[in-house]
């Protein structure tokens, strides 16, 4: 039996229960604060669950997608509860472990279920409501006068019988549509609707088989014969396809892997169709490619490798998490690799969190060679089809993936059962989420997650984050370590080069680097180059006068992009034409100043013709496929230098690669924020980790004006220890994490003085309620991004203060200063545990 109600469709249950009036209490993908009640027809009472996606209408016309959250039979007392429009699903795609984390992600990030909601669900599993507009039935009986633009849109109206707001301002040409909708809607001569639109579609193919009674040989003979003079081409498609039919005993052969063989296939299907000799049938696929090669073992683990596993598996009987502090090429994916083999043995899924999407195409490569199609990924270069098809396989209990490879949205994902989470460069930033809300950090939430499951936790990296490494000696996690690189290849050698007397801009390479190039590529040896800069030039000035092009909308300098021609702001997106006059004094002299990624591969190029160079940026990679082709072409051998930003030090592995620069390490030492030297000694580290991989000790080359500078000393030593010990006790001495919590709270207006006057009033009241934990406000080193002014704060809370009633009352002032008159338009941002 069918419910229809807004033309959606639901089956409904052969036995109704008894008429009890449901309530229950969805989450919409709004930043509301609160759950809303809608009432359920009684027809649905057994077929509705915590879980499915409703259609419910909110506010006068609009239709959302919203989640089941409760099930109860409270009457609502502030408001009249509206019946639901339909539900979507006949059962659950989100699960209780997954309420839960994002309960609590709400609550500690200051954020709403909305937010949240938001930020987990494929947007192919979310339901977009679209304006539309038809004619009124008895439009042709009204007599008004109609402008012209009118007129058409009723003609179009009259042939297509609805238009959404989009197709009418294609018809008019013109953008902004809505006062002739809305003029038409008073005359009554066209009505809206709002119709919902199904983003998720699952991918089919077309695939042919023989009609029943031509597999039988005497019968498929005769017919061929009856057809060999007439139509020899279909003759042919039907031999090949009669050949594919017995070789594989299956009973229907894919379009595609006869168009490999029959050209004009589309022409002799149509034909061989309407004979009835052949049929056509749409079959659902999978997406995702499948893993066809031979499953091998891991590898045997060396001594030290044992030793830290062995480790690893006592904290997780005792129920602690583990940090996993290995060198660079120590060998800690063959760690992972054996514990998942562990995990999966227990008959447990496993989620291995990455920083960067870069990383996957190699990690992806590693797993499947043990476990081959039970490894799944998932992260945001998919479309939005490819996110739904793997959140739908994991949800379900059988022919699920047992391992999931992800970046930090990995963990919104609806495990069954979680035995293991691995977070792998667990010190990266990019774990971070920076906007929309909610800012989480993957790695803590995975902390939480697997709290929540019951499951294991094991952090990896070279470089620990200091809040990781001071749990770790502290007890609230274990500590295992790998001392020495695999096979006993030795740490690269690194020297600082001093380039005080080059002067700004007028050479990238010194001439030490340039030698070590030369001589890597004579030994058919590759390199990495690591700039933290995209682009051409980041800076456009004048000489003259110092004037700077910035950007107008943000207070930020622009980056000169050649390819496009274009200074770009790498804040707001927008885009202009490069100038060659000054705009404050006139004067002609204007230079571009430094340098990034593109002018470094232009300028090997002129210096390096023969060697074949390419550049890992957010430019290079904008295709969906750019990250692995790379990648790719770097690992086979087919790219002498790769020139690349932060992707390029994020654990990948390259056995050939024997010289690593970092070309400015100035611009990583001198960011004003306390994690400035942590970051900048992580980077150098890891980057200089790229060289000597297997059996070669790597040479790094490190460009720099101050060539004593401590930081840069102790990457030279390989000294994290100390690093850790000196950067430590400041951050104790001056109340940082991680004997803190920080939480930022930006303002934002369109006018400077409305946020000024807006941060004094804040500080004044959160002063009186929070103490000296409140810094600021201050202006941000950028103080206007897309034509809004903003303030922040910095607010500290103690470790042994109650963190969650100091956000709450930053949480209720905020909203009290939105209360006020002038500053309605007033926007802020609640960053917990800012990065």
């Amino acid at each position: 039996m069918l419910y229809s109600q807004s033309n959606i469709f639901i089956i409904l249950p052969q036995n109704m229960s008894e008429r009890i009036t449901l309530f229950i209490d969805v989450i919409l993908p709004l930043a509301v604060p609160n759950l809303f009640t809608y009432r359920v027809p009684y027809e649905l009472n057994e077929v509705i669950s915590p879980g499915q996606r409703v259609v419910v209408q909110f506010g006068k016309n609009k239709l959302y997608t919203a989640l089941i959250k409760n099930i109860h039979t409270r009457v609502p007392l502030d408001y009249e509860a509206k019946y639901i429009e339909g539900i979507l699903d006949t059962r659950p795609i989100v699960n209780e472990y997954q309420f839960k984390l994002w309960d609590w992600m709400a609550d500690y990030y200051c954020c709403t279920p909305g937010d949240v909601m938001n930020a987990a669900l494929p947007s192919a599993l979310k339901l977009a409501s679209e304006t539309k507009i038809m004619l009124t039935e008895n439009y042709r009986e009204i007599s008004v006068e109609l402008s012209d633009k009118e007129n058409i849109l009723i003609d179009a109206l009259e042939s297509s019988h609805e238009l959404s707001l989009k197709e009418c301002s294609e018809i008019l040409a013109i953008i902004n549509v809505q006062p002739y909708i809305k003029s038409l809607i008073e005359k009554k001569i066209i009505t809206v609707k709002e119709e919902l639109q199904f983003k998720y579609k699952p991918k089919t193919e077309i695939y042919i088989g023989l009609d029943n009674k031509f597999l039988d040989e005497d019968m498929f003979a005769a017919m061929l014969n009856a057809l060999e003079k007439k139509a020899p081409a279909q003759v042919d498609l039907l031999m090949v396809l009669w050949q594919q039919i017995k070789m594989n005993d299956q009973q229907e052969v894919r379009k595609k892997d006869l168009s490999k063989h029959i050209k004009n296939v589309d022409s002799i299907l149509k034909s061989l169709e309407k004979k009835s000799i052949v049929y056509l049938m749409h079959k659902r696929v999978d997406r995702l490619h499948n893993y066809d090669k031979e499953i091998i073992p891991p590898v045997e683990l060396n001594t030290e490798q044992k030793l830290a596993c062995e480790k690893i598996l006592q904290s997780f009987s005792n129920q602690k998490p583990c940090l996993l502090h290995g060198v660079t090429g120590s060998g800690k994916t063959e760690v992972y690799i054996q514990l998942i083999e562990h995990t999966l043995k227990q008959n447990k899924q496993v989620l291995y969190l990455l920083p960067e999407i870069a990383l996957t195409s190699q990690i992806i490569g590693r797993l499947q060679k043990h476990f081959g199609n039970d490894v799944g990924v998932y992260h945001s270069r998919f479309n939005e089809q490819e996110r739904a098809e793997i959140w739908v396989k994991t949800l379900r209990t059988e022919n699920s993936y047992k391992i999931i490879l992800g970046a930090r949205s990995a963990i919104f994902l609806p495990f069954q059962n979680l035995g293991l989470i691995i977070i792998d460069e667990e010190h990266e930033t990019t774990y971070k989420q920076q906007d929309p809300a909610p800012r989480y950090h993957a790695r803590d939430c995975a902390l939480v997650l697997a709290s929540i499951y019951k499951a294991n936790v094991l952090l990896g990296s070279a470089t620990p984050s200091y809040e990781s490494y001071y749990n770790a000696l502290n007890g609230k996690y274990q500590l295992a370590e790998i001392k020495n690189r695999y096979l006993g290849t030795l740490m690269p050698q690194i020297s600082c080069v001093d380039i005080s007397k080059i002067k700004p801009g007028e050479r990238i390479f010194s001439d030490e680097l340039l030698s070590e190039i030369n001589t890597a590529l004579q030994k058919k040896e590759q390199i990495i180059l690591f700039q933290n800069r995209r682009g051409y030039t980041p800076l456009w000035m004048c000489e003259t006068c110092g004037w700077i092009y910035k950007c107008t909308q943000c207070d930020v300098s622009l980056t000169y992009h050649k390819n496009t021609g274009q200074l770009h702001c790498h804040y707001c997106g927008s885009t202009y034409k490069p100038l060659n006059k000054c705009k404050a004094c006139g004067s002609h002299h204007v230079k571009m100043i430094g340098f990034g990624t593109e002018k470094i591969e232009e300028e090997l190029a002129i210096l390096i013709p023969e060697a074949k160079c390419s550049r890992l940026d957010l430019d290079s990679t904008r295709n969906k496929h750019a990250y692995y082709n790379i990648l790719n072409d770097f690992e086979n051998q087919e790219i002498d230098i790769l020139v690349g930003t932060q992707m390029v030090t994020k654990g990948l592995d390259f056995s050939n690669v024997s010289l690593v620069a970092i070309l400015n390490a100035d611009s990583l030492l001198s960011y004003p924020d306390f994690r400035s030297y942590e970051r900048a000694f992580q980077l150098c580290a890891q980057v200089a980790g790229r060289a000597g991989r297997k059996d070669k000790q790597g040479k790094v080359i490190v460009q720099t004006r101050n060539p004593k500078h401590w930081v840069l000393q102790k990457v030279i030593a390989n000294d994290y220890i100390g690093m850790y010990e000196a950067e430590i006790l400041e951050r104790k001495n001056f109340n940082y994490p991680p004997f803190s919590k920080l939480i930022q709270v930006t303002l934002k207006h369109k006018e400077r003085n409305k946020v000024a006057e807006a941060a004094t009033i804040l500080y004044n009241n959160l002063k009186s309620k929070i103490g000296k934990r409140i810094l600021g406000p201050e202006k941000p080193v950028i103080e206007k991004i897309r034509n809004e002014y903003l303030r922040s704060f910095l607010i500290k809370s103690e470790k042994n203060s109650n963190y969650k009633l100091i956000k709450q009352e930053v949480v209720n002032e905020l909203h009290k200063l939105q209360q006020i008159k002038d500053l309605k338009q007033l926007r802020f941002i609640i960053d917990v545990d800012c990065n």
